[in-house]
């Protein structure tokens, strides 16, 4: 990877992108520090950390939730929006009919899109605000000033300063949602990779980085445990880049023989080729998916009735940071069930086998041992669902394995591990699957430029 970055510098075009995606991935990490005014942000802060929903989501966006910046949504708002329209694409007619009509209906389903961004941004921004930065919880008190503007000071009565408040700082945090969204739009077509997916990846850097220098802060101060429970964090993520990277690289190739066609006075065909099936051909999707909507009840209730006994059932009963046992395992339990199904749905949109049979029955092409048409999109289809179950059974063995280790390092005593709570597993896989798909992006480029220096 590192030689293909050094030759991209070598490349003009390439290596402006390159400077474009820095240049706006620097600005998507100022707009994370810049402060909103009005908020104590030590009260809002210590609030957020408080809840496990909002403290994840915090990590995903580099922190600034927790600090009340700009970007304090981050992207989130757009990624579930995007959830949302894949999901409707498949059952409502006229999205399906859009999503086929190439780049003119691409472009109106993304317009679709920022809208229902923008809805799930104010969404989300006045349920954060008037629960955890206006009203306070668990006695924690209001963490957003009234006064902005002057407002009391100017005779208005403090509902109407509620109002004013509430407006002023949804109106920011939506402004901000959406320019991360345009800064993401903006790497996807100028810069390299998908804009989207590098933001992501920042966020859960710059987190891990932010958690494992004060690691290494408190251990110098003489917390001797941090330095032990920084090398077995290193030594847990070597291992599953290794194993994510085996998992993420490898395909089961299906070899397509081509019979020999004359056509005029040349004749073609005669060749073989091969359909790449990869076992994480879905990558992180279904994982993100299961999570979205496993998490969405806890979001509701967290946000609008924060203290209520709801709450507190759902996260003895439900929730993956139970106190219980029995309420991980359930947890678990449903997440392994929405994993599987997301995989089988997603996969079914990526691949579907009567089309493939369809296109190698039209060039004159055959699976050695299956006669084309049906008998041949069968055999596609049966391989397709064992390689999804592989796949399946591979995210759900990612999404567990913070919970199992957290489960026996809790008896074993071990309680304060905050590099495995930021840099989860999942965590990881996103990483590495985003580094591995930036790589495949500049060597596409690359090979791009050779040809055009070969044809000229």
């Amino acid at each position: 990877m590192f030689e293909t970055i050094k030759n991209c510098f070598k490349v003009k075009e390439i290596r402006k992108k390159i400077w474009i995606t820095l240049l706006l991935l620097l600005i998507f990490r100022l707009g994370c520090y810049i402060p909103v005014p009005g908020i104590d942000v030590a009260t809002f802060s210590g609030t957020i950390q408080n809840n496990s929903f909002l403290s994840v989501l915090s990590q995903i966006t580099g922190g600034s939730l927790a600090n009340a910046t700009l970007f304090a949504l981050g992207i989130s708002p757009y990624i579930n929006a995007s959830i949302i329209i894949q999901l409707l694409t498949v059952g409502i007619p006229a999205l399906e009919r859009l999503s086929k009509q190439g780049e003119e209906g691409r472009k109106k389903i993304a317009q679709i899109t920022r809208y229902v961004t923008i809805a799930l941004a104010i969404a989300q921004s006045v349920g954060i605000i008037v629960n955890f930065g206006i009203n306070g919880v668990n006695g924690s008190g209001a963490s957003i000033n009234l006064n902005i503007f002057g407002a009391v000071e100017g005779g208005i009565s403090e509902t109407g300063a509620r109002w004013i408040a509430g407006i002023f700082l949804t109106v920011v945090y939506t402004a901000g949602s959406m320019l991360v969204m345009w800064i993401g739009e903006r790497i996807t077509e100028y810069g390299i990779s998908n804009g989207i997916s590098l933001i992501i990846f920042i966020g859960i850097l710059s987190t891990a980085g932010l958690t494992i220098i004060a690691n290494l802060q408190e251990g110098f101060a003489g917390n001797y445990d941090r330095f032990w429970e920084l090398l077995g964090f290193v030594l847990l993520t070597i291992v599953e880049f290794v194993a994510i990277v085996t998992v993420d690289l490898s395909e089961r190739k299906i070899p397509v023989q081509y019979a020999k066609q004359v056509k005029g006075r040349r004749m073609y065909g005669g060749q073989s080729s091969v359909i790449p099936m990869r076992i994480s051909g879905s990558g992180v999707m279904p994982l993100i998916f299961a999570f979205a909507l496993i998490t969405f009840p806890q979001m509701l209730i967290s946000m609008f009735w924060p203290n209520s006994g709801a709450m507190t059932g759902i996260t003895n009963w439900f929730s993956g940071s139970s106190p219980y046992w029995y309420g991980q395992l359930i947890y678990m339990v449903v997440l392994c069930v929405l994993i599987f199904a997301f995989a089988f749905f997603y996969q079914s949109m990526q691949f579907n086998p009567e089309d493939v049979s369809k296109t190698i029955q039209q060039n004159g092409g055959f699976i050695q041992g299956y006669r084309p048409g049906k008998p041949t999109a069968e055999y596609l289809k049966k391989i397709s669902n064992r390689i999804t179950l592989f796949g399946a059974i591979y995210l759900s063995l990612v999404a567990f394995i913070p919970s199992i280790l957290s489960m026996v390092l809790a008896s074993l005593g071990m309680t304060n591990l905050t590099l495995l709570s930021v840099f989860s597993t999942t965590g990881i896989l996103i990483v590495v699957s985003v580094a591995l798909e930036l790589d495949k992006q500049l060597e596409s480029q690359l090979m791009m430029k050779n040809y055009k220096g070969f044809l000229k």
